[in-house]
Parts: structure tokens; sequence; C-alpha cells
């Protein structure tokens, strides 16, 4: 099954959406920091068979908005809400990775009647922390930009599945290959993580929820802990041999993971 774009604007902001089809429940997936919808493809192919699938670039990400002028958490909430009401999507089930399970975290918290579950793949509450934005700058400025070719990025931006589904959200123009986002634009929308926490936020979910981390976690395990003492019902799955990103690592185990939590799921309410 292929996809077909559809375009949400909200508050000026264009927001683009890779739409699976499907004729099952919704499901709607998040993209990281600096990523694009097109990281999913292999999860949003195999799922579109038995649910509606929606991959979105998020504002600031790939087709969306370069530069809009809100990156607030609150508005990339606010997003997910519009695609859900534009698209037709009623009380999906959201994945996000990283950022974009945080975006999703926070969803599920501020709309609890929105959303019928929530996966968070290497993505928690946090604990604040005032470097992220100038390590994370740091990270975009180390890239050799432009690209001399595709396989120079993939190769730059970690070789393998990673930095092919890297390379993927990449644009070929002037010569060159470019990242899809602005450097400031991807600084600035951690700027409310480096200042706090969202633990008040988590204990407010009340959705069936699903954590999957890897091996090699960016959250640390007293943080894992602390989320399943102190949040919904949550299950928590470590995935061996795998790193931040692991939807590019290993999509089917990630997909068998997904379905399973996703069969177990109640009816949406009416």
């Amino acid at each position: 099954m292929a996809w077909s774009e559809r375009i949400v604007t909200r508050d000026g902001a264009r927001l683009a959406c890779r739409d699976w089809g499907g004729l099952g429940p919704p499901v709607v997936l998040l993209h990281g920091l600096a990523g694009h919808s097109g990281e999913w493809d292999a999860t949003a192919r195999r799922l579109s068979s038995r649910y509606r699938v929606v991959a979105v670039d998020q504002r600031g990400h790939g087709a969306a908005e370069r530069h809009p002028r809100d990156v607030s958490r609150a508005a990339y909430v606010a997003d997910v809400i519009a695609v859900a009401d534009q698209l037709g999507l009623r009380q999906p089930v959201l994945v996000g990775q990283s950022l974009g399970g945080h975006t999703a975290m926070l969803t599920a918290a501020a709309h609890p009647d929105r959303v019928r579950a929530l996966v968070l793949v290497e993505a928690g509450p946090g604990s604040g922390n005032p470097n992220a934005p100038a390590e994370i700058g740091g990270w975009l400025d180390s890239w050799p930009l432009p690209f001399t070719s595709r396989d120079a990025a993939v190769r730059f931006l970690g070789g393998g599945p990673v930095g092919e589904g890297w390379a993927a959200g990449l644009e070929e123009r002037d010569g060159g290959w470019w990242p899809r986002f602005d450097r400031d634009v991807m600084v600035d929308s951690l700027a409310e993580n480096a200042r706090r926490s969202f633990w008040d936020e988590w204990e407010q979910i009340v959705c069936p929820t699903l954590a999957v981390l890897a091996r090699s976690s960016i959250i640390p395990p007293h943080e894992v802990d602390d989320m399943l003492r102190q949040g919904p019902v949550t299950r928590a799955v470590s995935i061996p041999g795998t790193g931040h990103d692991l939807h590019l690592e290993q999509p089917d185990t990630l997909h068998t993971l997904l379905s399973d939590f996703l069969d177990g799921l109640a009816p949406a309410k009416r």
C-alpha cells in the first residue's frame, strides 16, 4: 500500500502527513527531533493492513512549515489534535519516538478523552537538561553540509538502517544534500525540555501505555522505574542490541510489539 500526502494547517503553520489509509482504528506516528515522517515507512506499511495509519511531518520538519513562529510544546500538542480533527481520526493511538514520543505523552495528558492509547519509543517525562540545546546545536553544527552525496550522508549519519533513515529526510539541491529543517528551529524546540521535567503531565495520563526502550537507551534506568511507579498502567520493554533509533534498527521487532499492544486494547469509546 502506498501513502498519499495530506496537508493540515493550524495557526498558519503547514503540517504534512503521510496517510497510509487503512480501515481499522487510527494510529498516528510522530518522529523525533530533526526527523521526518518517512522514518516510519516500514512500520506504517505493515500496520496499515489493519489500522488507519498517519505519519506526521511535524512543524519545522520535513515537508512541514520550515520556520514556524511557535515551537513550544503546546504548539506541537495542538498540532496533533488538529491532525486528528482535520483527518477524521477519532481517538487515535499515538506512537512517538524521542521528542515525538514526548509530544504524544503531553497530548495524552492534556486531552485524555482524545487519545485511545500511547506508545513511547525512547521517550519519557525527562529530568530537565539545561545542556540539551547546546548539545543538539553542536551536533547539528558538526554535519559537513552540504553532503556531497546521499551515500556520504548515510555514512556520516550512522550507516546501515539508521543512516539510511536519516538520509531519507534530506533534499537534493544546489549540488548537494541538505536537511529539511532549520538548525535554530531544532534547538528552540528543545527549550522547554531544557528548563524542566514533565512528571506532573505523566501522572495525568490515564490511557494504556507501552514504553519501548533501547538496550543503549537515553532514558536512565531510575527514570524508567519512576515511570512505572508514578504514571499510568504501563508496560516497558527493552529491545536488545539497539540504540536510540531502534525504530530504524529493528522495525520488525517494533512492529511485533506494537501489534501485540494494539491487539490487547479495549475498543475505543463511542
